[in-house]
């Protein structure tokens, strides 16, 4: 009778499985990174992502020498040439992700890049990731890719974080797959906090602060990103607003900004959404 019983139960748990396997649904099939111009990566993995949403590269006005830069690095980096690690750093709004978004997309049209956007919280994740790309590589004629890592920031308490993102920058036990570069932004150069009383401690005073530079030291290609001019924010919104014939008095773009508190890309690029909405127009 317990055998008969067990092997009734064996046969219910059996159908049982059968059942939840018919209901699960089937696995994601693997992301091609060889088809899409970008990719996310987080805790479900890859997706991919059909366009690079950036403004053109001519739009980028009062950051000429960092588009410049970045440009001409990306390029490089897209036809296989040498390429630095890129830390962009400073004031909110002033362009430092979009510009590193439109490099990518204009690096396209001289080598086979994509960018695959990480969120700061991913970086235990990122070696794995590393192996993706690495393999993408290997067998596609050598595809080049830009780990972006937008508004980085470590909070005290965080050295392990930080000690990782200096593992994957200088490459560790692991070498870095070659047809991968980083690309970080930040609201301060040191990326790590520094605080007041640093300076002053007595024993080695500037070890902490050579200590929170350290890591932006790893990148080959560090450039600043500042308020820019009322000229320099003009130009921007006038750049922005020829682009889709708005018309629009200077006078009214200076008080849009003295309202947000700021003068930036950013306030720019909100000033022309709202005169395109004003006209019934969509800047999508």
């Amino acid at each position: 009778m317990d055998g008969e019983l067990g092997s009734k139960l064996s046969g219910l748990l059996t159908r049982i499985a059968d059942a939840l396997d018919r209901m699960a649904p089937p696995p994601a099939p693997p992301v091609d990174l060889h088809a899409a111009p970008a990719y996310r990566w987080g805790a479900s993995g890859l997706t991919a992502v059909p366009r690079i949403v950036a403004p053109d590269t001519d739009m980028l006005c009062g950051i000429d020498r960092q588009r410049d830069a970045v440009l001409s690095n990306m390029r490089r980096h897209a036809t296989g040439a040498a390429a630095h690690d890129v830390l962009l750093w400073g004031a909110r709004g002033t362009g430092k992700s979009a510009l590193v978004r439109a490099a990518v997309r204009d690096a396209g049209a001289h080598g086979d890049i994509a960018l695959v956007q990480a969120s700061a919280d991913s970086l235990d994740s990122l070696p794995h990731l590393f192996a993706l790309l690495n393999d993408a590589g290997l067998h596609d004629a050598g595809r080049r890719f830009v780990v972006f890592i937008d508004d980085l920031g470590f909070a005290p308490g965080e050295e392990r974080a930080v000690r990782q993102l200096r593992s994957l920058l200088e490459g560790g036990v692991a070498p870095r797959p070659a047809n991968v570069r980083i690309a970080v932004t930040s609201n301060r150069r040191a990326i790590v906090p520094r605080h007041g009383g640093e300076q002053d401690d007595p024993i080695n005073p500037r070890d902490a602060v050579d200590d929170a530079l350290a890591l932006a030291d790893r990148f080959g290609l560090v450039l600043g990103f500042h308020a820019v001019s009322q000229d320099d924010y003009l130009a921007i919104v006038a750049a922005y607003a020829n682009a889709h014939a708005l018309q629009y008095e200077e006078a009214d773009a200076l008080a849009w900004a003295q309202r947000r508190g700021a003068r930036s890309g950013r306030v720019a690029r909100q000033f022309v959404t709202e005169l395109a909405g004003r006209a019934g127009l969509d800047l999508a």
